[in-house]
């Protein structure tokens, strides 16, 4: 679809269809752009453009940011376990999750941002009875989980004050607290996001669940960017302090195979 025009300069008969597959996939292969980004690169007037878009973002599948640039959301993922299943990323992630599970005997997720929460889009069941509750698709937080943290830790500085404002209450000036654990101002969150960028690594030690201790890593694409992140989950009592440094190089390990199979390359 590279001639949107017929010589005498009126649209030809294309279908709505068409029109939002073209928006779509524009969107996505550009990351985020605006309505003038669009309407040069679709070929479409940006009237047309823009009404598409009202509609994508009213059903869910994209969205706005304060900076009015577009972006695709992860709709898809609530929509059924099917179409996820054959997504690249969770391709990619399937073999070095399964085997962090069967070493650590925990449950293991991947997941990726989305907005102000990160969700789970890949998930290895533990092998023991009592275990963490959780699905594909659930949102957890990002102050306050392992996962979260790191895309916090690793996106643009601009994209993380405004992150942080949005998920601040205006009344009391902290993030929402859900066990006596969760650091709630952004000084102390801000302090521990330095830390997770040295280390290359975050902990959630009962943050956000009581009696459950979490460890993630970053995944990153082929540009360098982080693209997802990958965890162990351990209920408190199965946790052991020694063996630390083995898990956490275990999680390291299955966060480095994810990456080198989504193109990335540590330079």
């Amino acid at each position: 679809m590279s001639d949107h025009k017929n010589q005498s300069g009126q649209e030809p008969s294309v279908s709505a269809a068409e029109r939002t597959m073209l928006i779509l996939e524009t969107i996505a292969g550009s990351n985020r752009c605006n309505l003038e980004e669009l309407s040069a690169k679709c070929a479409l007037p940006k009237a047309t453009v823009y009404r598409f878009l009202q509609t994508l973002a009213m059903l869910g599948y994209v969205r706005r940011d304060e900076y009015d640039r577009y972006s695709l959301t992860l709709k898809m993922f609530s929509v059924g376990s099917q179409g996820l299943e054959q997504t690249d990323l969770v391709s990619a992630a399937k073999s070095a999750a399964r085997q962090l599970s069967e070493f650590t005997g925990e449950t293991v997720h991947v997941a990726k941002q989305e907005g102000n929460s990160a969700v789970y889009i890949l998930k290895m069941e533990s092998k023991h009875t009592i275990r963490m509750y959780s699905r594909v698709g659930k949102h957890i937080p990002l102050h306050c989980t392992a996962m979260g943290k790191l895309f916090l830790a690793y996106m643009p500085q601009e994209e993380r004050d405004m992150r942080l404002e949005q998920i601040t209450d205006e009344t009391t000036g902290q993030f929402t607290r859900y066990t006596p654990r969760t650091l709630c101002t952004q000084n102390e969150l801000r302090a521990e996001l330095e830390h997770i960028r040295i280390r290359g690594i975050a902990r959630d030690k009962e943050e956000h669940e009581e009696g459950i201790t979490c460890i993630a890593a970053p995944v990153f694409e082929h540009g360098g960017q982080i693209t997802a992140a990958v965890s162990v989950s351990f209920p408190l009592f199965r946790f052991d302090e020694n063996r630390l440094a083995e898990y956490t190089g275990a999680v390291k390990k299955a966060a480095e195979e994810i990456s080198r199979n989504c193109g990335y390359t540590k330079r």
